[in-house]
């Protein structure tokens, strides 16, 4: 995550909890925040329900890299948590990835093409 930074601790995530606008979908909950600075902050939460912490690693994992591989189309100044859904334990790369990326767009967190060529 080159342009990014990860929110640790807790009052950031209950924060973006009270004060930030959500959408879900089948596989996500997506809470998203603006925060004042010039980076995004992403914030990635399962809880038990949604399976031991193999799997709850690993989804991590999948959410990670399917926002590192598209952190340039995300606009700036954002805390963004995601959340799993029991749906997402035993899901592939390409749906949490497909989850992501409609969440963002219900959100209009992402740069438009014009902006996007210019980078």
């Amino acid at each position: 995550m080159l342009f990014s930074e990860s929110l640790k601790k807790n009052s950031d995530f209950r924060n973006v909890y009270e004060n930030g606008k959500s959408y879900a979908n089948k596989y996500l909950v997506m809470y998203v925040l603006e925060n004042n600075k010039g980076v995004n902050r992403l914030g990635i939460s399962a809880s038990k329900k949604v399976g031991n912490s193999v799997v709850r690693h690993r989804f991590a994992r999948l959410v990670r890299e399917s926002y590192r591989l598209h952190e340039n189309i995300f606009n700036s100044g954002l805390d963004i948590v995601v959340v799993a859904r029991k749906s997402a334990a035993l899901v592939r790369y390409f749906e949490i990835e497909h989850a992501l990326l409609h969440l963002s767009k219900l959100h209009h967190i992402l740069k438009s093409v014009d902006e996007e060529s210019r980078n």
